[in-house]
């Protein structure tokens, strides 16, 4: 009896360590994806373990229709400043969805940097570098994480890019990816959101006259929808600045 009762507890034990690696496989796994991206950076900082900071990513969203990028679903050129030091020539996708930089490994994987690292980036796009820069304090909503510069002279314009899910959306059977934004102006130090155009034609002040009459006088056509039009104008305004 003793000894059909150890054949048994014998079997159990070796039934439960066939059980036991499962989920120790998969740290390793995960472990070892990690400790292939050193071997397989890419790019002109392969050695550089500054800028290769970060962990894999993987799409989580592959089954919403559309996709969570801003500009491109495929890599760009772009440069990331990482504590003081700028990488320039590297290859960039922007989540808008989940506010992430994504870099490309030579073996193809794609690794998502270190947010708490990064200062700022730029991407390339239709010709134009695009300039982003991280801000860490929310004092105005919305206003918190990578914010787009498009313009810094006396007064600055910068636009927050974001992407949500919209449930059901196609067909009402697929979800679907669909992409605001927020304009912030900032004047004297305070941050103000844009909404419209009376919003930016208030933040004028007394010198909103002049701005209409600039605005008549070149035919401008701006609007909060494309930020970048507003570019011009608040030029203009910032030249009437004493």
């Amino acid at each position: 009896m003793r000894s059909t009762r150890l054949s048994f507890l014998f079997i159990v034990a070796l039934n439960c360590t066939a059980c036991l690696p499962v989920f120790s496989q998969q740290a390793d796994a995960y472990s070892n994806q990690n400790k292939q991206l050193d071997m397989d950076l890419k790019g002109p900082y392969k050695e550089d373990q500054t800028f290769f900071n970060g962990r894999v990513w993987r799409n989580l969203y592959y089954k919403v229709r559309e996709d969570q990028f801003l500009y491109s679903k495929v890599y760009l050129p772009g440069s990331v400043s990482i504590d003081g030091t700028t990488f320039r020539n590297v290859e960039l996708l922007y989540d808008i969805y989940t506010d992430e930089i994504i870099t490309l490994t030579t073996k193809g994987a794609n690794l998502q940097l270190n947010k708490e690292m990064i200062d700022s980036f730029s991407i390339v796009f239709e010709g134009s570098r695009r300039y982003f820069f991280k801000v860490q304090a929310d004092s105005v909503k919305g206003y918190k994480g990578y914010v787009n510069k498009l313009y810094d002279g006396k007064s600055s314009l910068n636009v927050k890019y974001k992407k949500e899910i919209e449930l059901l959306a196609v067909d009402r059977k697929f979800d679907q990816f669909y992409q605001t934004h927020k304009v912030f102006y900032i004047k004297d130090s305070v941050i103000n959101l844009v909404s419209n155009r009376r919003d930016l034609f208030l933040l004028f002040g007394e010198d909103k006259v002049a701005v209409k009459s600039y605005i008549k006088r070149n035919k401008l056509f701006f609007t909060v929808k494309k930020p970048e039009s507003l570019v011009p104008v608040i030029r203009y305004y910032d030249s009437l600045k004493r």
